[in-house]
């Protein structure tokens, strides 16, 4: 199976124009990148982090399965007035980087586009790229965080799917002179697998004319906790700790986030 994901085209540039605040989660992944100390942010997309963290000083990698968002990094870090970084077009369950890393970020990423095998797998591979007593820090969000969705896990609510597209919604104005919007419906949902396919579409306007129309499709694994930290420990990683959604505390039935942070 190849990894299946919606990050290209239009919906990258969407990514690139407006999913520009870190949030809780820059501050929090950044404490755990040592100054002076390589670090690679895996999934990184069009840097939404990434590139905060260049213009801290901070050695950061980034790799990406998608080409399309890489290269939108790269050109916001050179028109920031940034070195062009190190990015990388590979999966996580295919990296094979020249460098080893002391810490390793993945914010966002875990469980998309591939099968359980393959996260296992981007799991192991990311422990091969730490440098011995290296620090892994990932997010996971939980299956149960969007209660609208929640209900298309039974047999019932199974049978309403796929979903219609929603109708138009709001265009937003980028930077770069174009309008854009997204659309998404849920498509199927495996609770065996704990399998989640979803749709985007990706809309583009130039001066009023619809350029773009692009359809892309995402299949999502989604994991609880326990679910995790088993596969951290299967991938070799030790003295594992889990806080809640970017806080140092432990997580709650109430948190939609996880945060692992684990040691080579």
């Amino acid at each position: 199976m190849s990894a299946q994901t919606w990050h290209y085209g239009v919906v990258a540039r969407w990514w690139a124009q407006f999913n520009l605040d870190g949030g809780d989660e820059l501050e929090w992944f950044r404490r755990f990148i040592e100054p002076g100390q390589p670090a690679l942010d895996a999934a990184c997309g069009t840097g939404r982090l990434l590139v905060p963290y260049l213009h801290a000083g901070l050695d950061v990698d980034g790799c990406d399965i998608s080409p399309d968002m890489l290269e939108l990094c790269r050109e916001r870090a050179v028109r920031e007035g940034l070195p062009a970084p190190n990015l990388y077009a590979q999966a996580m369950h295919e990296l094979e980087l020249p460098r080893r890393y002391r810490t390793i970020v993945v914010c966002g990423g875990f469980g998309l586009g591939g099968d359980r095998d393959q996260d296992q797998e981007g799991l192991r591979r990311l422990y091969e790229h730490l440098e011995p007593g290296g620090t892994f820090v990932m997010d996971n969000e939980v299956p149960y965080s969007n209660a609208k969705s929640w209900r298309y896990w039974t047999r019932e609510g199974r049978t309403e799917l796929p979903l219609p597209w929603p109708g138009p919604g709001e265009r937003r104005p980028g930077s770069d002179g174009a309008e854009y919007e997204l659309r998404s419906r849920l498509v199927d949902v495996d609770p065996l697998t704990q399998l989640v396919t979803v749709e985007m579409r990706g809309l583009m306007w130039r001066r009023g004319e619809l350029v773009a129309d692009e359809q892309h499709v995402l299949k999502m694994t989604v994991y609880f906790a326990d679910e995790v930290r088993l596969m951290l420990e299967r991938a070799g990683f030790t003295d594992i700790d889990v806080h809640g959604a970017y806080r140092d505390e432990p997580p709650t039935r109430d948190d939609d986030f996880v945060v692992f942070v684990a040691r080579k």
